[in-house]
């Protein structure tokens, strides 16, 4: 066994499949030695997207749903293995985040839940490698947001020694990582990206997403939505704070759009792409102002139109992970193979300044191989 190769997976808010890393943290600068994606099946992405809504025979459904993911998660791992000539024993362990479908920490009872779909044990099964999983948990179980988890990881892999950098990430959601020289470290959700403009670009397009945001650019920008979405109360609590599809849902942009039925289609998705960026860039003025740049990872990165707006409303640079040697699609699953380093290690993973826990905590369970 390689103590230092760890393979990280991420299926993220968007929907958009199963990214792969095989890393080797034995390097300075760590290494990525191998990327794979694979596409999730229509009928399993449809699943997973109706679980995050109550519905009938829900935990039924949600443990189907879990092994059909971690049998994606399988073949992925066994891409990975295979581009590197490597055999399961070389791998420490892999870090597997799960599915997210219900996060609502500290609601209810004062602590709340976040719940990712995942099947670890399973996992482990039919890869024979060890697996750590259920990363937020123990973090909300603390009294913390349960995310963003990814931050910390930020701050190892773009912190500079001199400057201050901020680091978003434009999955589902967006999130902002505010990294400063004295170890100084914010992060917090700031708002919907890819999940609602993916949505309806797949119901008016029958895409999947908005390709380089060609669709959005064609649209114009309808000021009195865009207006009514940027008054969302969760874009004014101060962090830390984290969201997902319990808020920004389908139903929650229609009741939007109720008053603008009439609208384009196309200027929707404009006026969406617009409220994402300055959504976003608000943000960065509020919290990161001093910072020397803006680098953006995620699927929202590729989009060039979003990227063309936030650079709009934003005085610093706005550039892409890729300038800084880690591919936008990367960066996550790479985060949770370091999450995985950690527990192994016995470090925490979290920052209690980002999420509010109690305090630092060794994050995740372990599935032995």
């Amino acid at each position: 066994m390689t103590a230092s190769l760890y393979i990280g997976l991420m299926s993220g808010t968007s929907l958009d499949g199963v990214d792969g890393v095989l890393v080797d943290f034995s390097a300075t600068p760590w290494r990525v030695l191998a990327h794979q994606n694979l596409a999730l099946p229509a009928e399993l992405k449809a699943e997973l997207l109706a679980l995050n809504q109550s519905g009938d025979d829900e935990l039924h459904r949600a443990a189907l749903a879990a092994n059909g993911l971690v049998r994606v998660y399988a073949q992925v791992v066994k891409r990975l293995l295979e581009d590197q000539h490597l055999k399961a024993q070389d791998i420490r362990a892999i870090g597997a985040h799960g599915q997210t479908v219900r996060h609502r920490p500290g609601l209810f009872d004062a602590t709340g839940y976040t719940l990712q779909l995942n099947n670890p044990a399973l996992l482990a099964e039919l890869t024979r490698i060890s697996v750590v999983a259920d990363f937020r948990s123990r973090d909300v179980a603390a009294g913390g947001q349960g995310a963003p988890l990814v931050p910390v990881f930020h701050q190892h892999m773009f912190g500079d020694a001199k400057h201050a950098q901020a680091v978003l990430n434009l999955g589902g959601i967006a999130n902002l990582s505010v990294l400063r020289p004295n170890g100084d470290l914010l992060g917090f959700d700031c708002g919907p990206a890819n999940a609602l403009l993916d949505h309806w670009c797949q119901q008016h397009t029958g895409q999947d997403f908005d390709h380089s945001g060609q669709w959005a650019q064609s649209g114009v920008v309808h000021d009195d939505l865009l207006h009514q979405l940027m008054q969302e109360p969760f874009l004014q609590q101060p962090p830390p704070k984290s969201t997902g599809r319990d808020l920004f849902h389908p139903d929650w942009l229609l009741a939007h759009l109720q008053p603008f039925d009439a609208l384009p289609a196309a200027d929707v998705q404009a006026t969406l792409t617009e409220f994402t960026a300055r959504a976003c860039a608000q943000d960065v003025a509020r919290h990161a102002n001093d910072a020397q740049r803006l680098i953006v990872c995620g699927g929202g990165a590729l989009n060039h139109f979003l990227m063309a707006r936030l650079q709009a409303g934003l005085a610093m640079p706005v550039v892409s992970s890729q300038t800084c040697g880690m591919p936008p699609l990367q960066v996550e699953a790479c985060a949770f193979a370091w999450l995985a380093h950690q527990t192994l290690l016995g470090l925490p993973g979290n920052s209690p300044k980002v999420t509010g826990a109690q305090g630092a905590r060794i994050l995740g369970g372990i599935y032995p191989a």
